[in-house]
Order: structure tokens, then sequence, then C-alpha cells
């Protein structure tokens, strides 16, 4: 499996120092958060772009995803919303990146079979223009859509190899799924895997993988049991937690962390 970490960890981080951090500790790519605070987002030119690939292929470090802000469940009008998605998906193409992430963003006055419908009719009008540039649109397990079984209501109803899961082992512990259960309900569908690790489920704030209680063992045994070969990146969401620990000052630890559980998992 390769290794990736996000964005979200070292907010507002100049791309050449992320990238600078990926190489000096390992990692195979890097996963951009793209929100317009963020120096790689949307709103770039062409010749913007361009210089970010340049300088991924430089570093020799690979665009993992795009990781956007789009909730493909949420009440509103459609047009907006897959609008959004194809301004990520084209990102995502000009820099070299096969994936695209979403969130499903369900509304608390909506009921499951609403929400659901209204993704899956987004996720499969938008997954026709993601065809045409080659990248893969990922709904993660997050929010109203927490565990696999509940991706895969939305993904059964879209039914396009172009529209694929994006497996948060957060969300889908704190939604009461092993991840055995999580694996064999996102396997067919599974883009790549975000890993992470908290202390508990009322205290989500980000730790060091292995300090926590999430369970990232299982989480490699059950992918390296099926012979699963893609990313797994780590996403620490120092963003939203000032008083985390600085990412930079974790990754040579978390590398080592992951390739431990790797190799006892072989």
């Amino acid at each position: 499996m390769k290794l990736a970490f996000s964005t979200l960890g070292v907010p507002g981080l100049p791309l050449a120092d992320v990238l600078g951090l990926a190489t000096a500790h390992g990692y195979h790519g890097v996963e951009l958060r793209a929100h317009p605070e963020e120096p790689v987002h949307p709103g770039l030119g062409p010749d913007e772009r361009a210089a970010v690939a340049a300088e991924f292929k430089a570093a020799a470090v690979e665009p993992l995803g795009v990781a956007g802000y789009v909730r493909v469940a949420a009440p509103g009008d459609d047009d907006a919303v897959i609008a959004e998605v194809r301004g990520l998906l084209d990102l995502a193409h000009d820099l070299g990146a096969p994936y695209v992430r979403v969130f499903p963003g369900g509304g608390t006055d909506q009921s499951a079979e609403e929400a659901d419908a209204v993704a899956a009719r987004r996720l499969g009008t938008a997954a026709e223009y993601a065809t045409g540039l080659g990248v893969r649109i990922l709904l993660e397990t997050h929010d109203s859509h927490r565990t696999g079984a509940d991706a895969m209501r939305v993904l059964g109803l879209v039914g396009h190899r172009q529209v694929g899961a994006l497996w948060d082992v957060m969300h889908t512990w704190l939604g009461g799924e092993q991840p055995s259960e999580s694996y064999a309900a996102l396997s067919p569908h599974l883009g790549y895997v975000q890993v992470k690790d908290i202390a508990s489920a009322e205290d989500t704030t980000p730790l060091a993988l292995g300090a926590g209680v999430l369970p990232l063992t299982e989480v490699v045994d059950v992918l390296s049991r099926h012979g699963w070969d893609g990313w797994l990146c780590w996403e620490y969401e120092k963003r939203w937690y000032e008083d985390a620990a600085p990412l930079p000052d974790l990754l040579a630890q978390g590398r080592e962390h992951l390739a431990r559980l790797l190799s006892d998992a072989a």
C-alpha cells in the first residue's frame, strides 16, 4: 500500500514545504484540501495549475486527490452542486490527481431515502463528466452517511464506475461498524482509506497514529487479508484543533507506525 497525508494537517503551508515534508518522511502522495484558504483550490488559473503539477512531478510525489467540501445530498439546487463537483474534477484532472472527495451532507429535515436519492442523482450526473476526465468521485463516509452501509445505499443507486467510496475510519467507527463490516460494504467501490487516531468518541482531537482508540490494526489487517493494495492517507485534522500537536513533528512516527502495521499484516 502507498502512504499519503492530507494538507488538512498543515493548513496554509506552501506547497513546496508540503512536498518537502512528504519526501523527507517517506510519503508517496499528498491529499490536497481544496479550500480558498489553501494554496491549491479551484480558483487557480491554468498556469498556476500547471505549476502545481510540475512541482509534484519534480518532487516525485503523487497528488492523491482533491478533497472538496461539496455536500451532494444537501437540500437545494442540483445545478449548483453539480457545477461545484465539476470544478473539483477539472482541478484534479489538471493536477494529475485520480480522485475528488465529496461529502454526503444530508439535511436533518430529509428522510434517509430522500437524501440517498438526491445524492445518487447528482453523482450519477457528475459521473458522466468525470468519465471524460479520467477522475473518480469518492463519497466519504461522513456526517449523514457515516458508515459503509450508509454510503453503499447511495453508491448502489448510482451504479457507475467513476463514483466510489472514501473510507474514513473514524466515522465508520463512530457509527458502530467494525472494520470487517465497513470493508465488506465499501470494497466493491473503494478508492482509498483515510486513517487517523483520536482519544475517544467524545474527544476527537487528532493524535499521533497508534496513540488513540481507533482500530487501525484491524483496518490494515482486513485490507491486507483481502489483497487490497491502494492508498492509506493520514488525515490529521489540525485545521479544526489548534491545540493539537504540529503534524510535521509526527510524520516520521506516523509513517513508521503504518509501515509496522503493514509488515505485521503481511
